[in-house]
C-alpha cells in the first residue's frame, strides 16, 4: 500500500479547520455570517443545509488525516477535486452574471486554492 504523503496530510488538516469554521457559520449563524458579506437571508433553511454539506466533507478530510494508505483517502480527493472546481464554477457564475458582492471572491480563491492542491496530489499518485 502507497502511503499518504505529509503534504495531503497537511492539505486535510488545513482543509479540515478552513471547513469545520466556515461549515459552523453557515449551519449556525447564516444570517448574521451572510449579513456580513452585505447578503440578505429570508430564508436560512439553505445555509444551513449548505453548512451541513461542508461539515460533511470536514469530516471526511479529519478521517483522511488520520488514515494512512492513499488508497483509503483516494475517492475523498477525487470528490474534493469535484466539489471545489464546482464551487469555482458556481462562484465565478454569480460574479460575473448575478450580481454576487465582491466578498464572493474570496470563495473564489480559497475554492480555488483547494481545487488545484487536491489536483496536485491527486495527479502525483
Amino acid at each position: 500500500m502507497t502511503k499518504i504523503s505529509s503534504g495531503l496530510r497537511t492539505l486535510f488538516l488545513v482543509h479540515f479547520v478552513v471547513g469545520l469554521v466556515f461549515g459552523l457559520l453557515y449551519l449556525l449563524i447564516p444570517g448574521i455570517f451572510m449579513g456580513w458579506f452585505g447578503i440578505s437571508v429570508p430564508d436560512d433553511l439553505p445555509y444551513r443545509i449548505i453548512g451541513a454539506a461542508i461539515l460533511a466533507f470536514t469530516a471526511s478530510s479529519w478521517y483522511c488525516y488520520k488514515a494512512a494508505e492513499w488508497e483509503r483517502v483516494k475517492i475523498v480527493v477525487l470528490a474534493e477535486i469535484v466539489w471545489t472546481v464546482l464551487n469555482v464554477l458556481v462562484g465565478l457564475y454569480g460574479l460575473l452574471f448575478a450580481g454576487q458582492p465582491a466578498a464572493e471572491w474570496i470563495n473564489v480563491i480559497m475554492m480555488a486554492g483547494f481545487a488545484v492542491a487536491f489536483t496536485y496530489f491527486y495527479s502525483k499518485k
